[in-house]
């Protein structure tokens, strides 16, 4: 590894780890602090916090590499998560701030549930809890097996080491900044996750010889390229169907509770149109520069004689195009979008088992300071639960996650829709 490389993701883990040190000194000790914040994000940190945590590693690697493969035609993915984000922010974001704080000051989605249906015996609770710890025990496991796979890849480290770092970094300044922490953290990760996905489509276009001849290099390969109708892998048109299925993806975004737990957190319900612009903007401009490095990077590729796994587009254009201190921050970006997604999960069900089973069950009067340390444990755990689940890198934790963003959505999407727009829904329908 270049020792430009080495220098820029040193300064990068300094960084990380300084926020959440920072964090720490800024934090109330309460435990609202301590899981959302004390609700005083501004609406630039909110905006750039949700959208890092919910883009992942799916940014920066499988929009690129479904559209080297299948050209534009995979763009409507794209399309339908920008929408559903949209959507989130105008139907969701206002009313659950201000509901969550009418509803004995929830802090979790379990906690709001309970509370919003009155529900005495605690079942909704449960049911909610159980599901956002199975599921994002498993969703955390998969970050670490791709921070552990992006290490042995590309840093020349084997896979053990690559899971240790990765969800040592992220541990280290959830557990010690709480949810200030992961969400400043997230900021600065999605600023650099943004300027990577400006930087690489530009300079792989001027490469080319412009945008003219990058375009004719594409059609040279393959035509159905730009058809948004076709499928370029197959050349067989998208049925409507097929169009409506990929859009969809976007209806998950309702029940994602690493994602609206940022809406819950923000400082007031006046500052969320301007946080739904930045974030708006932020993701649109994302996704835009994330599809054009996919495809062309197609050209580059095919142009240069070479052959690459799809998915690892964008680290090869940063590794090839870019002086190795570039090329560190570049796949420094990677990590960003990987971790930021990590310590929001992690969060989120730390948050969970504290408040929704270990001071709902077990210690009904624990003091702030004690739910704030039994909430740092937990992230400790679920941490080490997900690097023993990520040792077996070929187990189907994969499959189940490619499911679990369905899972979401399906089973908390309509709860929450529900809840904040029909009045006299009662706890039987929820």
């Amino acid at each position: 590894m270049a020792t430009g490389t080495i220098i820029s993701l040193g300064l990068y883990f300094v960084v990380m780890l300084g926020i959440g040190l920072f964090a720490y000194r800024q934090t109330d000790t309460n435990v609202e602090g301590y899981m959302l914040g004390g609700r005083q994000l501004g609406p630039a940190v909110t905006a750039l916090s949700a959208g890092a945590s919910d883009m992942s590693g799916w940014m920066l690697m499988g929009l690129p590499g479904a559209m080297y493969v299948s050209g534009l035609s995979a763009g409507w993915i794209a399309v339908g998560l920008t929408l559903g984000a949209l959507a989130n922010y105008m139907l969701v974001a206002p009313r659950l701030r201000v509901y969550t704080e009418v509803a004995n000051n929830s802090i979790t989605l379990p906690d709001y549930f309970e509370n919003r249906f009155a529900d005495n015996t605690r079942l909704l609770r449960v049911i909610a809890s159980v599901v956002i710890v199975v599921f994002f025990t498993l969703y955390t496991s998969s970050g670490v097996v791709a921070g552990g796979k992006l290490f042995e890849t590309s840093f020349g480290l084997t896979y053990e080491t690559g899971l240790y770092v990765t969800a040592g970094v992220v541990v280290a300044y959830t557990l010690v900044g709480g949810f200030m922490a992961v969400s400043m953290t997230d900021f600065v990760q999605g600023c650099i996750m943004f300027v990577s996905l400006i930087m690489v489509p530009a300079v792989v276009i001027s490469e080319l010889g412009g945008i003219g001849a990058s375009i004719d290099a594409l059609d040279t390969i393959n035509p159905a390229l730009f058809d948004a109708f076709m499928d370029a892998s197959t050349n067989e048109a998208l049925s409507v169907i097929g169009i409506v299925s990929l859009m969809s993806w976007g209806l998950g975004y309702f029940g994602q509770p690493h994602i609206i737990v940022r809406f819950m957190a923000i400082r007031s319900v006046k500052d969320i149109p301007t946080a739904r612009n930045i974030g708006m903007s932020w993701m649109i401009v994302s996704i835009i520069g994330a599809l054009m490095t996919g495809l062309f990077g197609l050209a580059y590729v095919t142009g240069n004689g070479n052959e690459i796994d799809p998915e690892t587009v964008f680290i090869y254009l940063s590794q090839i195009l870019f002086h190795p201190l570039i090329g560190g921050f570049l796949l420094a970006a990677i990590l960003a979008a990987i971790m930021s997604t990590i310590s929001s999960q992690l969060l989120v069900t730390s948050s969970s088992l504290t408040s929704d089973f270990y001071q709902a069950f077990l210690r009904r009067d624990a003091s702030d300071g004690e739910l704030v340390i039994a909430g740092r444990v937990s992230v400790v755990v679920v941490a080490l639960v997900a690097i023993y689940l990520a040792y077996d890198r070929d187990s189907t934790i994969l499959t189940l996650v490619s499911n679990a963003w369905a899972g979401f959505g399906a089973a908390f999407g309509p709860l929450v829709l529900f809840s904040l727009f029909k009045r006299e829904m009662t706890r039987r329908a929820a």
